[in-house]
């Protein structure tokens, strides 16, 4: 089946009830999690991941992009209604619809909010269906010392895009490595690093990892800042808005123009190829450049639609370009994207060149999925429930964060029916909330755990194929592009430092 039959009959799928059921329950699902400060769809899709191992996985994938479309749109709900981003990819957001939000225009903003996310949601998806069969065939043309090449590469653009802590995330990196090594060796049937134990033996799963490192750790952090972000319930309630209020000015959608959408997507998602660049590094990026391109600089901060435009529709492009490493090269594009990876690993699929050929019927699904939830679900959502999404911040912190720990532990059991990988959790969860205390990156953590292996297996390999001489990365063609280009990011990166015009660093995504 050619690729344009594929995605048909993956927009075809979405039409079965289980799947469309499934698409829409995660759409909402992940539309709550983005919401509620604290929460994001990143955790929301590590608590569904459990939940693989007894859906089809064609079900899964469709649950996991919905879930990610919607609590990238979400996270500006509560930046713009009480000024706490409710994900690291709606800082951007905050700064122009806060503003907007005391003036009485909060439910204009989250029109803007909502138009951009659809507008670039939707291109992103259609450059990933376009994009992705491509980039599949030009992965089959890198070999193995230019695979160990290009994971280095991702791993070390991972480590640099930390801006102001790229020590710590090297030091995170290293340590997710570290970890994977736990087990059986890669390229032959023996057990290291076990201390002896029979446990260790099969290794670290990355279900307690994922549950530890973002939900157990999450809740912790939440607990330790309660009280810190205060949020006027008068004030929410207090705000009544009609449905019609969420439809943005026709006349200031055209002042922000057709051109601006679409170069906000292409920034986007050019951002989301880039490995653990992630949402946030996108809509800062995108609304840097839409200032430096304004006829108004002076409006923003101040409460500009352009700007909440300009970051919303680069951060929801994003999520389709993040999916194209992944699929491709089995390197995530954020983390989200990684957790994605753990589903497909967990049903015995490992992405790579041969992965879109074969297997596009699986994931064209997917596709639609994310497209269907820019274009369709994210407007529609809005105008039917947005008056009610004002109301989220009032759920009591309490009951939820008890209720989310109780599902991550289950889970964490249910998905390997091991006490120990439980316990794991609960380490792993400790640990991450003392390295995100003192700054370190946890999704450095996760990514050196899922690069770890391959790149130690592709070293091996292409050290065995050159009988030991390190020269084979620097006379293979392939391997020598990506260690220019590692080279010129860490150029331009780390070496000249580009000015960010007072805007601050962006979060690591």
């Amino acid at each position: 089946m050619d690729v344009l039959g594929s995605m048909l009959h993956g927009f075809a799928m979405l039409a079965q009830p289980e799947v469309l059921l499934y698409m829409v329950g995660g759409f909402l699902i992940g539309t709550f999690f983005g919401a509620v400060p604290g929460l994001t769809s990143l955790l929301a899709i590590a608590l569904l991941l459990p939940l693989t191992y007894s859906l089809d996985v064609t079900v899964a994938l469709v649950a996991c992009a919905s879930i990610f479309m919607a609590g990238m749109c979400s996270g500006s709900i509560t930046a713009t209604t009480i000024n706490i981003p409710g994900a690291p990819s709606s800082m951007m957001t905050a700064i122009e619809g806060y503003p907007m939000q005391q003036r009485g225009e909060g439910a204009k903003a989250l029109g803007h909010a909502a138009l951009g996310s659809m507008i670039g949601g939707s291109i992103g998806a259609l450059l990933l269906m376009v994009v992705a069969p491509v980039a599949a065939e030009f992965a089959l043309l890198i070999r193995t010392p230019g695979k160990f090449a290009l994971i280095a590469f991702a791993l070390i653009v991972i480590i640099i895009s930390q801006r102001g802590s790229i020590t710590k995330g090297m030091i995170a990196t290293l340590f997710g490595v570290m970890i994977a090594t736990i087990g059986i060796d890669v390229m032959q049937p023996v057990a290291r690093f076990t201390f002896g134990s029979a446990t260790l033996v099969q290794g670290i799963d990355i279900m307690p990892l994922v549950i530890g490192a973002f939900a157990i750790s999450e809740l912790l952090v939440q607990a330790d800042s309660r009280g810190k972000h205060t949020v006027d319930l008068d004030q929410v309630k207090a705000t009544k808005v009609r449905r019609r209020d969420f439809i943005p000015p026709l006349s200031e959608v055209r002042e922000i123009g057709l051109f601006r959408y679409l170069k906000s997507a292409a920034i986007g998602y050019a951002v989301g190829t880039l490995p653990g660049a992630g949402g946030s590094m996108a809509a800062f990026v995108s609304y840097a450049e839409a200032m430096r391109s304004s006829k108004h600089p002076e409006r923003y901060g101040k409460g500009n639609p352009e700007g909440i435009a300009a970051a919303e529709c680069a951060n929801n492009s994003m999520c389709g370009g993040a999916f194209v490493p992944m699929l491709t090269f089995g390197i995530p594009g954020d983390p989200t994207t990684a957790i994605v990876l753990g589903v497909l690993v967990i049903n015995g699929l490992q992405p790579g060149p041969e992965f879109i050929a074969n297997q596009l019927d699986l994931v064209a699904p997917m596709f639609a999925a994310l497209f269907v939830s820019a274009l369709i679900l994210i407007p529609l959502t809005l105008y039917l429930l947005g008056p009610y999404f004002l109301k989220i911040v009032s759920i009591r912190r309490d009951f939820l964060y008890s209720s989310i720990a109780v599902v991550a532990l289950v889970g964490s059991y249910v998905a390997t029916y091991s006490t120990f990988q439980m316990g794991l959790s609960l380490v792993f969860g400790v640990l991450a909330y003392f390295m995100r205390k003192q700054k370190y990156p946890t999704v450095c953590l996760l990514l050196g755990f899922v690069l770890g292996p391959s790149l130690e297996e592709y070293c091996r390999r292409a050290m065995s194929i050159s009988d030991g001489n390190p020269a084979i990365f620097f006379t293979s063609p392939d391997s020598l592009f990506f260690l220019v280009l590692t080279a010129v990011f860490f150029y331009f990166m780390v070496i000249r430092k580009p000015k960010d015009r007072g805007l601050g660093t962006p979060p690591a995504g």
